[in-house]
């Protein structure tokens, strides 16, 4: 199963996030391996992965640096739909005040921050060493970010954050109030 087409109130969980994403970046688009005409259809360029084998998030993050036109990119996941208006702008502030390669977000939960790393922003020059770590065999988002100046970002709502893995859980989706589109901070 599709989890970006899956339906959120009569609309898919990828156009949610995208429609979020929007007003907050100059130019987006989609990372998709299958359904593409699906992706499509949401009006934005869709690219499947570059990288041969599955290499999980990671080579969608690939396949976004290689498609940018910027010095920065970032990146959300489409089954958190919820996420805040003002995760770019946040994200910018701590890369540009920490000097940071990537800022990733993080949420508060049980006292400890953890890290949501798929909610990232990050240089796009940074591609050749993506590419050494995919091409080494390596896999986890985690350990390929700690190899760079990452600052993490705290967000106190970690709900804004939750992800729909499974049908139980986009049910639970259904009855959460997203926050605002937009925070002007």
């Amino acid at each position: 199963m599709d989890k970006g087409l899956q339906n959120l109130g009569g609309t898919p969980l990828a156009l949610h996030a995208l429609r979020r994403l929007q007003p907050q970046v100059g130019f987006t688009m989609i990372s998709a391996n299958r359904n593409r005409a699906d992706y499509e259809a949401m009006g934005v360029p869709v690219w499947p992965d570059s990288f041969d084998g599955y290499a999980g998030p990671l080579a969608g993050l690939l396949t976004g640096m290689e498609r940018a036109k910027t010095r920065w990119l970032v990146t959300v996941p489409c089954d958190t739909p919820n996420f805040p208006g003002d995760v770019v702008e946040r994200l910018a502030r701590a890369a540009m005040a920490e000097e940071a390669d990537i800022a990733m977000v993080a949420t508060l939960e049980g006292g400890e921050l953890r890290p949501q790393p798929v909610f990232c922003l990050l240089r796009t020059d940074l591609i050749d060493s993506l590419v050494r770590f995919l091409h080494a065999g390596e896999r986890k988002f985690g350990q390929w970010t700690a190899q760079h100046r990452t600052v993490k970002v705290p967000f106190d709502d970690g709900k804004a954050f939750f992800n729909a893995n499974t049908l139980d859980e986009l049910r639970q989706l259904q009855f959460q109030e997203p926050g605002p589109p937009f925070i002007d901070a």
